[in-house]
């Protein structure tokens, strides 16, 4: 069953589509309505229904025939009972119900059925399955005089003519005489069909060939579109079974027993049929693939409704169920099958017969408790899939109905709409509690499937019942002279709505839902209650209109909590959870809700300005007069404003809703501060990746890597763009510099915002002293850290962008760069000074030293990174290490300035890494060698004795850091440190 829903189809059915090529064509006028509702059974493209309905009606003739070789008669008529031949079957999968007598016996319609009481169906004497049904004694459809048998009612059940019925039982009696003791589920019908009919038991040779193609067509889908068991595509016989098929589409195949053309189909389709999973040697699958095996077997269980009166089932149900259940073995069906299968049966026929007869409902109901049964008792993946689509398709179309009852069901037809909230119910608690794993982990609780899907109904219909009398009220409103408001009418019919649903409905939903009635008039204060809102969200002060409004929404809530505490008095919680569902409708609490939306308004509003006016915005510090951004005064005095106009509404509750609006402007300047640093990137952004490790070549100043002669010196190719923005559009240093200036600055305004704020709050006539107590309601909460945030951020990108990309070509291009002694510190200082210089004419007073301290910590960064990173165009001997001391230092004085600068315990702080490090490059190769060494084998352990393993690179320098060591000597200029780094990690000379 693992090939199940690649084949199962949720399109609409086609049922009854006519073929003009079948032996059914010409009572297709009498097949039910088209089919409103889509199948879950799936969809057999290349059968059209008649087509599947006559394959079933062999199955099921052939299912029923006897073992015995001997012709089949009865009193009436030579063939009459052909069909009705007793046989036991062997079923694959569950044991079959037994036999019974003989399809061949005359039926009475006298007799009870048992399945239709079990079911709840009604009796003959309530129109079904009385003289006018096709069990009937003398009823007009046996035509012979006598009572009817089983076989020729499933004839004129199954809509089959008699010659058609005559000419398939003539064709299974030559079988059946030509294979005594053999067992139907081995007989591959339509095959032996092929074989047995020749063109002559035909009325004309078009009939014939439509026919033989039919049979193909069933064989194909059985054994190659929809397989029981999963088809190789490279199977010959397969291929084999296709050039047939398509052969025969154009030229009819010759059949007989002993022509070669149909010993090569036998042959073909022996072997198709013949393969198992299990590799059970007698088996034989040709129509219990899904879905084939499923459509056809609806076809005979809708064979148990009267064809006289569509909506009922008939009399003989019993006898003819116990026949159509000897072809499970043929089509692989079980009783879980056949239980979920009737149970769509049932309901579909209640749906396309016009949902009038509500016996079919009862019959719904009761199959559904079987199926529950079943999906109980079955881990079975495959059939879950089955029964998840169907009562997903039952389900589907009752809530359909349920969610909107009020359009559906009256006081005439409540006994119908209590049967299909059954449905739902049952076909929710099968898909929520048997097939659903979710529900295993959810508490007991929230388990309450019925309570949750009736409380779904219930707010559902009276939303949409709710939703329809205001538009009528409206529409009524604007087309009379009554000027009452809309709400007070509405109140009104509000009112009449709960009562009505309290006498009808609520009695009916309670079965389901304890506090049906209290969930009923919850929702419908709901539903007024947003409406209220509405209209007071209108209102600039009160009016009699308003007045109006208020006074009826008072006496409808009056009357709504009355039903819901009459509703609620044996409820655990005396209907406490129902009452907290319905906020009163006091005027303060609406006012307080208008005046959360005016908030919510203009806060909304400014957003919108700072991301309109942040678009705008070009950072450049010549754009204002003042050292920060035009548009963060705009958004200081927008705030300003917003405040104000505040505290000027009049309502007595400022105090209480002051929260709100303080929430909602720090978000504002919380966006404005993210949005200032958005896209600036971080000091990561600047910092090159780090190049490959090499070793030097001893003696090599590599030349090649060096200065080129004919190039100017750094200094001179970017000097002119310290202070411009560097091609970097608004992220240049100056503009950077703006940012960090108004933020600081929006940091620095928020003290002086929050003293207006109490001010305000003073001058209001409802404020007590708890409100001045709780500094909380006007302190922002979320911009302080934000600005602080974003300051630090900033300031970083500044210092790294100005050392890594600004100043790029000296620092990293140059500094060290073939003889270390030509190619020294000077020009890096000489430019950087430039900088410094820009940041302190540029830079807010408050975060100058910040910026400051930060270039120099990138300094000392990109210093040590030259150093210990700077690929194999630097390489160092001990004598130059004076030169980098030197330039250390002249680096550091640089910062210090003297004692005008940064502090010297700062500075020395930030260079403390740098200087612990600058001593390895004053130290013998052969010493940093052993000390490389020895961290290595600290770092790794005893893995480090036999192979020193390559350090990783951490990027957190430290003069006992293996890494840090390992750079130390890659970039020595000497024979010792070449050798050790060639012999232990065989590092190339130059990149390659």
């Amino acid at each position: 069953m693992a090939h199940l829903f690649r084949e199962l189809s949720l399109g609409n059915s086609r049922r009854n589509s006519p073929s003009p090529t079948s032996d059914l064509s010409k009572s297709a006028s009498s097949l039910p309505s088209a089919d409103p509702l889509p199948s879950p059974l799936g969809l057999i493209d290349s059968l059209p229904d008649p087509d599947l309905r006559m394959t079933a009606f062999e199955i099921f003739v052939a299912a029923c025939r006897t073992s015995s070789s001997k012709p089949l008669s009865n009193a009436n008529a030579n063939a009459a009972a052909g069909s009705g031949l007793g046989s036991e079957s062997s079923p694959r999968q569950q044991q079959q119900p037994h036999a019974g007598p003989a399809l061949h016996r005359s039926l009475t319609s006298a007799a009870a059925s048992k399945m239709k009481k079990a079911l709840r169906l009604k009796s003959p004497g309530k129109g079904g399955g009385g003289a006018g049904s096709p069990g009937s004694a003398g009823s007009p459809g046996n035509g012979r005089g006598g009572r009817m048998t089983v076989g020729e009612l499933m004839r004129l059940q199954m809509r089959v003519s008699e010659n058609v019925d005559s000419r398939v039982r003539r064709a299974l009696l030559r079988i059946s005489a030509g294979q005594v003791g053999r067992r139907i589920e081995s007989v591959v019908v339509p095959l032996e069909l092929l074989q047995q009919l020749k063109s002559s038991d035909f009325t004309d040779n078009q009939a014939y060939e439509a026919w033989q193609k039919r049979s193909l067509k069933v064989l194909e889908a059985g054994l190659l579109l929809y397989p029981c068991v999963p088809l190789d595509k490279l199977n010959i016989s397969a291929q084999r079974l296709r050039q047939i098929i398509q052969g025969a589409l154009d030229r009819p195949i010759e059949t007989g027993r002993n022509n070669e053309s149909m010993q090569v189909l036998r042959s073909t389709v022996m072997s198709l049929a013949a393969r198992s999973n299990d590799g059970s040697l007698d088996a034989c699958h040709w129509a219990d693939g899904f879905p084939l095996n499923l459509r056809l077997y609806e076809m005979l269980l809708e064979a148990c409704f009267d064809v006289n009166d569509e909506t009922s089932i008939i009399e003989e149900i019993d006898e003819l169920m116990e026949q159509i259940k000897k072809t499970w073995g043929i089509l692989g069906i079980n009783e879980m099958l056949h239980n979920i299968c009737f149970t769509w049966v049932l309901f579909r026929q209640f749906v396309v017969t016009g949902q009038v007869e509500i016996d079919l409902l009862y019959a719904v109901n009761s199959q559904l408790t079987e199926v529950a049964k079943d999906a109980k008792s079955t881990k079975d993946p495959e059939y879950a899939k089955i029964l998840s689509s169907i009562v997903s398709s039952i389900l589907g179309w009752a809530e359909k109905r349920l969610l909107a009852y009020h359009d559906t069901f009256d006081r005439g037809n409540v006994e119908m709409m209590q049967s299909i909230v059954s449905i739902g119910v049952s076909a929710a608690r099968i898909l929520v509690e048997d097939i659903s794993n979710e529900y295993r982990r959810r508490r007991k609780d929230e388990g309450d499937v019925a309570r949750t899907r009736t409380e779904t109904y219930i707010r559902s219909s009276l939303r949409t019942a709710f939703a329809q009398r205001m538009e009528k009220v409206d529409s009524s409103r604007r087309s009379s002279r009554n000027q009452l408001p809309v709400l007070v009418i509405l109140a009104k019919d509000v009112g009449e709505l709960a009562t009505s649903e309290k006498q009808i409905f609520s009695p009916i939903l309670k079965r389901w839902h304890p506090l049906a009635a209290g969930v009923a008039v919850a929702t419908l204060h709901a539903c007024y209650g947003n409406e209220l809102k509405q209209f007071i969200s209108g209102l600039g002060e009160l009016t009699p209109d308003a007045v109006q409004v208020l006074r009826a929404a008072d006496k409808l809530e009056k009357d709504l909590v009355q039903i819901a505490v009459e509703d609620s008095v044996e409820s655990d919680d005396g209907g406490k959870a129902i009452i907290r569902e319905m906020p009163p409708y006091e005027a303060e609490a609406a006012i307080a809700n208008l005046v959360k939306i005016w908030i919510k308004t203009r806060i909304d509003q400014v957003k919108e300005w700072i991301d309109r006016n942040l678009q705008q915005e070009v950072w450049l510090p010549q754009a204002s007069s003042e050292a920060y951004a035009p548009s963060a005064v705009e958004v200081l005095r927008i705030i300003d404003e917003t405040l104000d106009a505040f505290f000027q509404l009049p309502i007595p509750m400022h105090p209480a809703l002051l929260p709100d609006l303080m929430t909602g402007l720090d978000k504002c300047l919380q966006l404005y501060v993210n949005k200032a640093k958005s896209g600036c990137g971080t000091r990561n952004t600047f910092i090159p990746p780090l190049p490959a490790l090499t070793r030097c070549t001893v003696g090599s100043k590599f030349q090649g890597f060096g200065k080129k002669k004919d190039k100017s010196p750094p200094i001179l190719r970017k000097n002119s763009q310290v202070g411009t923005m560097n091609g970097d559009g608004t992220f240049g240093v100056p503009q950077l510099c703006l940012r960090i200036n108004t933020v600081q600055q929006i940091k620095l305004q928020l003290d002086a915002i929050e003293k207006r704020v109490i001010t305000h709050l003073r001058n209001s006539e409802s404020a007590s002293t708890e409100d001045f107590s709780n500094g909380l309601v006007k302190k922002f909460e979320l911009t302080p850290a934000a600005c602080t945030e974003c300051v630090l951020q900033l300031c970083e990108v500044v210092a790294y962008k100005i050392v890594f990309r600004d100043l790029n070509h000296i620092l990293w291009e140059g500094l060290y760069v073939g003889d270390a002694s030509s190619s020294r510190i000077d020009p890096f200082l000489q430019e950087l000074e430039k900088h410094l210089m820009v940041i302190s004419d540029t830079a807010h007073e408050k975060v100058r030293t910040r910026i400051i301290a930060d270039i120099m910590k990138a300094s000392f960064d990109g210093f040590l990174l030259v150093l210990l990173a700077g690929g194999p165009s630097r390489v160092f001997s001990l004598q130059d290490c004076p030169i980098i001391e030197d330039d250390f230092k002249a680096l550091k004085d640089l910062f210090w300035a003297n004692g005008d600068g940064l502090p010297a315990e700062l500075v020395d702080k930030v260079s403390a890494t740098t200087r612990s490090i600058l001593p390895h490059f004053r130290t013998e190769s052969e010493s940093l060698i052993e000390r490389f060494r020895r961290a290595t084998m600290e770092a790794y352990g005893s893995s480090a004795r036999s192979r020193l393993p390559l350090p990783a690179t951490s990027g957190q320098w430290n003069p006992t850091e293996p890494n840090t060591i390992l750079r130390v000597l890659c970039h020595r200029n000497d024979e010792a440190a070449s050798k050790f780094l060639k012999k232990t990690y065989d590092l190339p000379k130059k990149l390659g």
